[in-house]
């Protein structure tokens, strides 16, 4: 009984596979243009990607970043000070800053007012624009 199922199924396999065939041959002839449409996009999407992953992937990993350790002597900023520089640039508030760093609020104060003053800024931007300049920070 169980190989008379077996034989029905692989009949009822086999003609719905003819079926399919049919019919994907007549979809094929019906839509021609839109296939050939379908394969140049595939063909350009492929080309794309390649194309994109050998420009992307060319690029190097930047240079390590030292920071520019002359200016830094030539003006006499601490590392504490540039840890604060870094949190300015980040955007944080005195608070923030204070926070992140483990000191109090008028330290920070401190250490803002030493690198206006070292940087000869006034804003915070020009702080941060001033040590972009002179390699202090990325």
């Amino acid at each position: 009984m169980w190989k008379r199922a077996a034989i029905y199924g692989l009949l009822l396999a086999a003609g719905t596979l003819g079926l399919q065939w049919l019919d994907y041959q007549r979809l094929a002839r019906a839509h021609t243009g839109d296939v050939y449409v379908f394969l140049i996009a595939v063909a350009f999407l492929a080309l794309g990607v390649f194309v994109g992953a050998r420009v992307i992937g060319a690029r190097r990993p930047p240079a390590e970043f030292d920071g520019n350790p002359k200016a830094q002597a030539s003006l006499g900023i601490s590392p504490r000070e540039i840890d604060v520089l870094r949190e300015i640039a980040a955007g944080y508030s005195n608070k923030e800053i204070a926070r992140r760093l483990n000191v109090s609020p008028n330290t920070v104060k401190t250490h803002a007012a030493r690198l206006f003053e070292k940087l000869g800024a006034t804003r915070r931007v020009d702080v941060v624009n001033k040590a972009r300049e002179l390699g202090i920070l990325p």
